[in-house]
């Protein structure tokens, strides 16, 4: 089945009505190590002149590391709790509030061209689950693609987004491609056909780049190129669990202002339509995703070069450096009421990854801290008590001292990321110029990967301000705690 919607205001390539365009390219169920062992130069290549960042997943009862929510996750750049896509059934999808990117485009100024083309139907398809990409896209391009015939359908797929790419102009654009996926399902990701199926669809990702490069107006125009893919395989086949193999993705940019070769642990798989979206101009309000440019001024994420491999944990990879108990400078953690003994990872206040930390324990929701980045605060009773120890979890982190004026509001914001069960505290505490710290915000219930602001109604006369975490447990969950800002 071919489909095609056709342009309401088509442009030519002699209508240079604006500079700045970007293109994702999205590929199924790409391994990124695999990419790298692979004969494919034109990936390879772009990984060399712009930036490679690793994003990994969230896991059940967020949603599955399935197709839906990973597409559905990349096209409207917030994640599946606001989406609602979490299976490939596309039950509770909420494109209307969140639509994709390119539809955001289009409502934010209708003379700019989105481009569409996909093989596996939801992305573009009406006839489908979807469309992941609505109605509102200028040109959509639908081919039928399944597990046998990914390797027919992706040439059609680049043929004519290519031609779309060169001859036309558009200024926003989607291409997918299908049969890495495919060939992980049928073969696994370890395997010499997994290789192969990276070379043949790297080769068409050169057939989208050379058309990209043989534009009549190139040399006047500002090209974005982002690669990413939307869940990874494991290496005998197959996604859709919790494994650190089936959640890896990646997103791969190059562009004017993107460093070669360079490498982010900060940049997150909603973050590829805040690109897109910031490269033609339009609004990334509401999203969870940012931009690249987006300063990081978390304190938290300058511990990456101090982080260390396991100490006393078995499930996480002898390799994966992904923890430090040492604070950033000015902060501290207090242990004075911790109990002794334990895991050695988790005694007290730990600074973690989210690779590592979600493999200390699978399936217990510690893989749906999706909004948190690069190095978090963590304290985890659960994983502690798995080894002997006197006392229970009692550990308390401890902010800077930040200038405040009195008689003013503040506002305390964090993302937190806690899992409550009875007999365990989560407190925020506040003190003024030194005094008694005082509860303003207790965690009494879930609250999976959220956003929190409190405000602080500072007392006259007040010159500075510090807050507490206070977690207090024993086996039972654990808090986690990510970009403390007060402003």
């Amino acid at each position: 089945m071919i489909a095609a919607t056709l342009a309401a205001h088509p442009a030519g390539a002699g209508e240079l009505a604006n500079t700045d365009k970007v293109l994702v390219i999205g590929l199924d169920g790409v391994v990124l190590d695999r990419v790298k062992a692979a004969n494919a130069p034109h990936l390879n290549g772009l990984m060399a002149q712009g930036l490679t960042a690793r994003s990994n997943l969230y896991a059940n009862p967020m949603a599955a590391t399935s197709s839906g929510p990973g597409w559905s996750t990349i096209a409207t750049g917030v994640w599946p709790d606001k989406h609602g896509v979490k299976d490939n059934s596309f039950t509770g999808k909420n494109y209307t509030a969140h639509p994709d990117f390119l539809t955001r485009v289009e409502n934010a100024d209708p003379t700019l061209n989105t481009y569409a083309a996909a093989d596996w139907e939801p992305i573009t398809s009406t006839d489908q689950n979807g469309p992941i990409f609505s109605a509102k896209v200028d040109k959509r391009l639908s081919l039928k693609g399944d597990r046998d015939g990914y390797r027919n359908e992706d040439p059609k797929v680049a043929s004519a987004a290519a031609t779309e790419l060169r001859t036309g102009n558009p200024d926003a654009s989607f291409v997918y491609l299908g049969e890495v996926d495919a060939a992980g399902h049928s073969h696994g990701a370890s395997s010499q056909q997994y290789l192969d199926a990276i070379a043949r669809v790297d080769a068409l990702v050169g057939q989208l780049l050379t058309a990209v490069q043989q534009r009549p107006t190139y040399a006047q125009e500002n090209w974005k190129i982002l690669v990413t893919t939307d869940h990874g395989h494991t290496s005998s086949g197959g996604h859709g669990g919790s494994s650190i193999a089936e959640r890896g993705t990646f997103v791969i940019a190059k562009g004017p202002g993107i460093p070669a070769g360079s490498v982010r642990e900060d940049v997150r798989l909603v973050d590829v339509a805040a690109i897109a979206l910031q490269q033609v101009g339009v609004s990334t309000a509401g999203l969870d995703g940012v931009p690249l440019d987006t300063p990081d001024s978390d304190p938290f994420d300058t511990l990456r070069p101090a982080l260390q491999a396991r100490v006393d944990e078995t499930g996480i990879p002898a390799g994966t450096k992904g923890f430090t108990r040492t604070p950033p400078a000015g902060w501290s953690v207090d242990n004075s009421r911790m109990g002794t003994g334990g895991v050695t990872e988790w005694a007290g206040w730990t600074f973690a990854t989210d690779e590592f930390w979600s493999q200390a324990q699978r399936d217990q929701w510690r893989e749906l801290n999706v909004r948190s980045r690069d190095v978090f605060a963590v304290a985890d009773s659960d994983e502690w008590d798995d080894k002997t120890h006197t006392g229970t979890f009692d550990s308390t982190l401890v902010t800077p001292k930040w200038a405040v004026t009195g008689g003013t509001t503040k506002t305390l914001r964090y993302q937190t990321h806690y899992r409550h069960e009875t007999g365990q505290t989560a407190q925020v505490l506040v003190s003024y110029d030194g005094g008694t710290p005082v509860v303003v915000r207790s965690h009494t219930a879930d609250a999976v990967a959220k956003s929190e602001a409190v405000t602080l109604q500072v007392p006259a006369g007040a010159t500075d301000v510090q807050v507490r975490f206070r977690y207090t447990g024993n086996n039972n969950w654990y808090w986690a705690v990510d970009n403390v800002t007060l402003g």
